[in-house]
């Protein structure tokens, strides 16, 4: 399993890329290889206010659907729109394959380091 050293990690398995006031989200490599093959995603709107701990979208898997939750309160600015026709770069480049990028209106909720992660996967 991949845990890239420089990204933060949330308890529902999304990554999250802190670049200033703006966070890129995805799922990690542990997620997709949980869910198996991704068919679909749906991303969120871009202008649509989130607030920590709240499902922002969902991804899709020929085994589940997965609720993507937002990692810190904000306004999404950008979707990955490659995804709609090509959900499956998840699986091949998890940490690659964004999913949403929100501008941050509040803290972050509960972060894990990597270390914590790999502790919480049992990695």
């Amino acid at each position: 399993m991949k845990i890239p050293e420089n990204l933060k990690y949330t308890d529902h398995d999304e990554w999250v890329r802190i670049e200033g006031d703006t966070i890129v989200v995805g799922i990690t490599d542990f997620a997709q290889d949980q869910l198996g093959e991704i068919v679909h995603v749906e991303l969120p709107s871009v202008g649509k206010k989130v607030e920590l701990g709240k499902v922002v979208c969902e991804v899709e898997s020929v085994k589940a659907v997965a609720e993507i939750y937002a990692p810190v309160a904000g306004e999404v600015v950008e979707v990955n729109e490659a995804l709609e026709d090509a959900a499956e770069q998840i699986n091949s480049d998890p940490y690659g394959a964004w999913i949403y990028k929100l501008k941050v209106s509040g803290a972050p909720g509960g972060l894990l380091d990597p270390a914590a992660y790999k502790a919480k996967i049992g990695s």
